[in-house]
């Protein structure tokens, strides 16, 4: 909490409660009366009244220098009508004269200015200080009462400020018609009551405390009156208990504490209770360490962090339900020892090489897991292989630019490991934080995930997978993240599991740093899997590790980090436009990145969008057609929305057919929807060293006067694992906005594209080595209304559409048959 909201929580609404008062000194309540009278002994009572005061103000009394009167303080009816009416109804006196230091001749003056009260809850009765003689009644004055608006101005500045300088007070008054007398002692009286407020709190806290350190003595020397023997429970003769025998009990008395204490962090570390008399914990369980290299650095032991409480759980002892509560907890240990045991598994098949992994020359010289020496080296940690499912196996290592600690924070922020990974994860989230780390890093951070993996295939369904990750540091600058599915935990709580067709066993990443801002990331990609599920086109792809393997996980991170780093660099390349300005750049990237996103959601169906598949005889069977309603969407038109796409294998490599399509002078020979005419790049921002890495917008000039010309935003990507292009039509108003730095989230579109990844070796049989899998995938509007029934002539328009522009991207490459 900051100080102004302290301020907020103690203080009084509309400057009343009686620090309202308007004079300059303290505040007396009853009880400090005595002192009162003993620090003011050399003030004078002798109070000589202003009898040309003006009517309606309080009259400014002189004092008396005290030899010349020596009459006690409130003999003077004045004074004592005022104190005897602040006592009856408030039950406390305000002295509202401000006292300062005399001349040299030892005489006190009072200022020469009229002083007000402020607070609606003053009464009206006056002062008593205008007095004529001793024996003559006071004069009643009205006080000064503060409008709503000025209390409220002055309490503002009071939160912000509790002592205003010269300069503040004065520009208050001359704001609130006030003077500035009237300001300073407004802010003296409620600097008064807040103090005094804030010691009645401390004062009824510390009487509490002293209550109940009251009771608990009363009831030691209870116990002590009346001793109980430990053995058989009745009363203990004081005689039979020898010194030593005490000292031991005490002693004994002593340890119990210290292990209750003891087993309490326990059950904080677990997440369940732990008895006082069970057997000692195993210190696998308490501490993960390892012993393998990891280039100049070696892993060091080092005890997990205490798994923090769950914020959710906080009133389990109030909660009934007190059997889900223990069955939350149990599971959570099971968490913990899932994580360690993967963190295990994970380091050990970064760093093993032979006989773990073999490479296989005949394949590219990837990489390939020895099942059988696996078998034998490892105990499953989610218990045995399912029937039907078979093992998919990859590591890859490459140097990224980017620091490990940046890393790791990009993988254990859901939002921001989807980022990174756009064409791989198509959704994901946080489902629950176990622990978020000590010291403030993610050393040890312990989370729930879901994710939604994808490979751009209709053919190949998305694998949906809750997993556990786990973020350990092992040495300076060297850190590892792994992922285990938690199916098997869930099974044996007696849930269902998340996700039938795919187990994702130990897979992550192991991170060190290099210079210059590099790091070295070995990663890792093990899974499980139901094979039937996958078109007979992707098995040997899949299989080998090119669809959802490490490989494609680094080749992504790569791309990634190499566009971050220079989009973040002050020059741009030589090859961007300069007519577009650093806002406008932000713009079309974000613009760009919003396009691919909705690409890969329509081509792999996730769970993005609702989308509805539908089944027609008019239709491809390798052509995949769903639908769904867009309302409210900015960034989309609205109407009913048609999604194609089918995936063929074309026996060309992937490079040549990826620089066929991205090229805008050769756009006229596959692109039905163009108006057939030459293509003009009139952006171009580059996102990586390669060319194919850029983000460009193409105009389509008219070939005769019906037509008009058009804009064309166009993304492209490429690395090892495969490439995209993804395109769609924009407005050129809208365009002129996006590219002047203004908000692109306004922009409707609707994207299609190409996804091209290597067909894998002997995928598609002999003589077809080094051929690729095409993916295309349109999205049409078919309805501007969303509440439209689709009809089966826009099925066909779109089907023909898909299979008019294959043809022609065939006979553009020659390769019909």
């Amino acid at each position: 909490m900051n100080f102004g909201d302290f301020l907020d929580n103690n203080s009084c609404g509309g400057g009343g409660g009686g620090g309202g008062g308007g004079g300059g000194g303290g505040r007396i309540v009853a009880g400090d009366l005595p002192n009162y009278i003993n620090y003011n002994k050399s003030i004078s009572d002798e109070i000589i009244s202003n009898k040309n005061m003006p009517g309606g103000a309080i009259s400014q009394p002189r004092l008396v220098p005290h030899s010349l009167s020596t009459k006690p303080m409130f003999t003077s009816p004045g004074l004592s009508l005022a104190l005897q009416t602040g006592m009856e109804g408030q039950g406390e006196v305000r002295i509202e004269e401000n006292y300062e230091s005399s001349n040299v001749n030892g005489r006190r003056s009072r200022e020469d200015e009229h002083e007000s009260r402020s607070g609606s809850d003053n009464m009206d009765g006056g002062s008593g200080d205008d007095l004529d003689a001793a024996d003559k009644p006071p004069r009643k004055k009205r006080y000064h009462r503060h409008t709503p608006q000025q209390i409220q101005e002055l309490e503002s500045l009071f939160k912000e400020c509790p002592h205003p300088d010269e300069k503040q007070r004065l520009e208050l008054s001359k704001r609130l018609s006030l003077e500035t007398r009237q300001v300073k002692f407004w802010f003296q009286n409620r600097r008064t009551q807040m103090k005094t407020q804030i010691e009645r709190h401390e004062n009824s806290i510390l009487r509490q405390e002293n209550d109940k350190l009251r009771a608990e003595n009363m009831s030691i020397r209870d116990a002590m009156r009346n001793p109980i023997c430990t053995n058989c429970g009745g009363p203990a003769m004081i005689g039979e208990i020898s010194i030593e025998e005490q000292h031991l009990r005490i002693e004994n008395a002593r340890l119990k504490d210290e292990l209750d204490r003891v087993c309490s962090l326990a059950g904080k570390f677990l997440g369940r209770p732990v008895s006082s008399n069970g057997p000692p914990m195993p210190n696998s369980s308490l501490e993960l360490g390892f012993s393998l290299p990891m280039g100049p650095h070696d892993f060091v032991n080092s005890p997990l962090p205490v798994m923090q409480p769950n914020n959710n759980n906080n009133n389990n002892n109030n909660n009934p339900s007190k059997g889900t509560t223990i069955e939350r907890s149990l599971e959570r240990s099971m968490y913990l020892e899932l994580a360690l045991a993967a963190m295990d598994d994970l380091v050990k098949m970064a760093q093993t090489d032979d006989p773990i992994w073999i490479r296989n020359n005949i394949e590219g010289g990837r990489e390939v897991l020895n099942l059988e020496e696996y078998s034998r080296s490892f105990s499953p940690c989610i218990g045995m292989k399912p029937n039907g499912f078979i093992t998919e196996a990859s590591r890859e290592t490459g140097m990224v630019i980017i620091n490990g600690l940046a890393l790791v924070e990009t993988l254990m922020d859901s939002n921001k490991w989807a980022e990174m990974f756009p064409c791989i994860i198509a959704r994901t989230t946080t489902t629950d934080v176990i622990s978020n780390g000590m010291g403030g890093t993610r050393n040890g951070a312990l989370q729930l995930m879901y994710a939604e993996l994808q490979v751009l295939s209709p053919l190949v369904p998305v694998r949906e997978v809750n997993f556990l990750r786990f973020c350990k540091q092992h040495a300076e600058g060297v850190w590892a993240v792994v992922d285990v599915s938690i199916d098997a935990i869930r099974e044996n709580s007696g849930g269902a599991p998340a996700y039938s067709g795919c187990r994702r066993l130990p897979s992550g990443c192991v991170v060190q740093d290099m210079p210059n801002g590099y790091s070295k990331v070995t990663w890792v990609e093990h899974a499980e899997y139901d094979e039937s599920v996958v078109h007979h086109l992707y098995r040997q792809l899949i299989t080998a590790g090119m669809g959802f393997g490490a490989q494609r996980w680094v080749a992504t991170l790569q791309r990634q980090c190499e566009c971050l780093a220079i989009l973040m660099s002050s020059a741009a390349p030589a090859r961007d436009h300069n007519a577009i300005t650093a806002g406008g750049r932000r713009s079309m990237l974000k613009l760009a990145q919003r396009m691919t996103n909705n690409f890969c959601a329509g081509v792999c169906a996730s769970t993005v969008y609702k989308w509805n598949k539908l089944h027609t005889d008019n239709v491809d069977d390798d052509v995949r057609v769903m639908t769904r309603q867009s309302v409210d969407d900015p960034g989309e038109p609205p109407g009913i929305v048609l999604s194609a796409a089918t995936s063929v294998w074309l026996p060309v490599s992937p490079q040549r057919l990826f620089d066929f399509l991205r090229n805008e002078h050769l756009r006229s020979e596959w692109d039905i929807l163009s108006n057939g005419g030459p293509m003009q790049e009139m952006a171009h921002i580059a996102k990586g060293q390669d060319h194919g890495n850029c983000v460009s917008l193409l105009r389509a000039s008219a070939m005769n006067a019906n037509q008009s010309s058009m804009l064309i935003l166009q993304e492209t990507c490429i690395d090892a694992s495969g490439s995209l292009v993804v395109y769609a039509p924009v407005d050129i108003p809208a365009m002129h906005v996006v590219m002047n730095g203004g908000d692109s989230a306004y922009v409707a579109l609707l994207p299609s594209g190409f996804a091209i990844v290597p067909d894998g070796p002997g995928s598609c049989g002999p003589g077809r080595v080094g051929g690729s899998m095409l993916t295309v995938a349109f999205q049409i509007l078919v309805n501007s209304l969303p509440t439209a029934k689709l009809t089966v002539e826009s099925v066909e328009t779109v089907n023909n559409l898909i299979s008019c522009t294959v043809q022609k991207i065939k006979a553009a490459l020659q390769c019909e048959s």
